[in-house]
């Protein structure tokens, strides 16, 4: 079948339905190098909060707001650098109780498929990583478009699920099972 375009109505008509076709593909975003994006975690030790973060974490999304179900997110997470403003606790994550570096490197989060929550919030039902055990966690996030889009985002991880904080760090009226995670990542496309 052919379709003879004859006035330019018909051909910005044309143009408009192509580009309406091309726009329902998601994109794909790399972490902006150098942009700020954090990736921090809060928690409770003696009842006193505490935050810290994971710097050189790297994110990479597709996604596309008019198609949640088709998005994809994978953030690699180094933990020999997570901070938390004491050298103490730091090096204390760092050991066989907490995060066992020495074993695992790093964490990895994924997921693929976002549910719209409306007004510009989504949900990613995805799979933490964590010294070497795989368990479900939840990320609701917003999205700002534009040429540098911005995802922020929040989870509840349960880190006995994973043992971090593991033998007298099990009490969880020492420290908390819930640890709160908070995220702002600036991306590029890719």
């Amino acid at each position: 079948m052919t379709i003879k375009l004859t006035t330019p109505a018909a051909v910005a008509a044309a143009l408009a339905g192509l580009l309406a076709t091309s726009s329902a593909h998601a994109a794909d975003y790399v972490q902006a190098p150098g942009s700020g994006s954090i990736l921090v975690f809060a928690t409770k030790y003696d009842g006193e909060t505490f935050t810290g973060n994971f710097p050189g974490f790297q994110t990479q999304v597709s996604f596309d707001p008019a198609n949640p179900a088709a998005g994809k997110l994978d953030v690699t997470i180094p933990l020999a650098g997570a901070k938390s403003g004491n050298s103490d606790r730091d090096s204390t994550l760092q050991g066989a109780d907490f995060f066992n570096v020495g074993k695992f490197a790093q964490a990895r989060y994924t997921a693929n498929g976002f549910r719209a929550l409306g007004n510009n919030q989504f949900v990613a039902d995805g799979t933490l990583e964590l010294r070497g055990v795989s368990k479900p966690v939840t990320l609701t996030f917003s999205w700002a478009p534009g040429a540098q889009p911005v995802l922020t985002g929040k989870a509840t991880v349960k880190r006995l699920d994973f043992g971090v904080g593991s033998g007298d760090w099990a009490d969880t009226k020492t420290i908390p099972d819930e640890t709160a995670i908070s995220t702002i990542v600036k991306l590029n496309a890719k």
